[in-house]
C-alpha cells in the first residue's frame, strides 16, 4: 500500500502492474533525456553571442527535429498500445466477480456460486487495529494465481473501482457494465479507494482485497454457504 514516504509506484502484485511500471520507467527515461537535451540547447542559445542575419532556413536541421521526435513518440506509442490490449484482453477466466458501487459503499457478488453476495463498508475510524479509512468490514476474498474477471457497474452515481497494486481501475456507471481482468500472483491485503468524485462521502468507500490460496478460497466458499 502507499505510504507518506513512497515516491514511486506501489509494488506490483500482478503481471499487468509489472508491465505498467516498466512502461512508466521507460517513458520517464525518454522524457528525462528530452528535457536534458532541450535545457542544454536553451543554455547554449542564451550564452551564444553570435547570430547570422542571413540564415533564413536550414533543411537538414528541420529534417532532424522532425524525425527524432517521431522516433521518441513511436518508442512510447507501441508499448502503450500493447498495454492497452493486455488490459482489455480476457482469456478463459476461472472466476467471475460482480462489483456494484453505491453511495457510499461497495457490494460484491460471486456469480459462479449461489447466494454469495455481501456489502462492504468502511470500518469505524476509532479502531486502532486497522488502517484508518482503508479497512472494511467485509473484504473481497480472491484466490491468487487465478484468472479473475470483474464485472463493474453502479446503482446510483458514477464510481471508480481502483486497486493500484493490481494495476486495475474501471468506472462503475449506472446502466453500463464494464469488465476488467485480474491475476494476483501472491497472497496479501491490497487496498484501494473510489477514484471518481461521487458525492459527499466519496473518500469513505475504500476497497480491500484479500488474496488467499485456492484451497483456502474454496473452504471459505463452503463456510459462507
Amino acid at each position: 500500500m502507499a505510504t507518506w514516504s513512497n515516491l514511486n509506484l506501489q509494488n506490483s502484485v500482478s503481471p499487468l502492474m509489472e508491465q505498467l511500471i516498466f512502461f512508466h520507467d521507460n517513458s520517464m527515461v525518454i522524457i528525462s533525456l528530452i528535457s536534458i537535451l532541450i535545457l542544454y540547447l536553451i543554455t547554449i542559445n542564451i550564452k551564444n553571442n553570435f547570430y547570422d542575419m542571413n540564415l533564413m532556413e536550414h533543411q537538414n536541421i528541420e529534417l532532424i527535429w522532425t524525425i527524432i521526435p517521431s522516433i521518441f513518440l513511436l518508442m512510447i506509442a507501441f508499448p502503450s498500445l500493447h498495454l492497452l490490449y493486455l488490459m482489455d484482453n480476457i482469456n478463459n477466466p476461472q472466476l467471475s466477480i460482480k462489483i456494484m458501487g453505491h453511495q457510499w459503499y461497495w457490494s460484491y457478488e460471486y456469480s459462479d456460486f449461489k447466494n454469495i453476495e455481501f456489502d462492504s463498508y468502511m470500518i469505524n475510524n476509532e479502531s486502532t487495529s486497522t488502517f484508518r479509512l482503508l479497512d472494511v468490514d467485509n473484504r473481497l476474498i480472491l484466490p491468487f494465481n487465478s484468472q479473475i474477471r470483474s464485472l463493474i457497474s453502479s446503482f446510483d452515481t458514477i464510481h471508480a473501482w481502483t486497486i493500484p497494486a493490481l494495476g486495475v481501475k474501471a468506472d462503475a456507471m449506472p446502466g453500463r457494465l464494464n469488465q476488467i481482468n485480474m491475476f494476483i500472483n501472491r497472497p496479501g491485503l491490497f487496498y484501494g479507494q473510489c477514484s471518481e468524485i461521487c458525492g459527499a462521502n466519496h473518500s469513505f468507500m475504500p476497497i480491500c482485497v484479500e488474496s488467499i490460496n485456492l484451497n483456502f478460497f474454496f473452504k471459505w466458499i463452503k463456510s459462507y454457504k
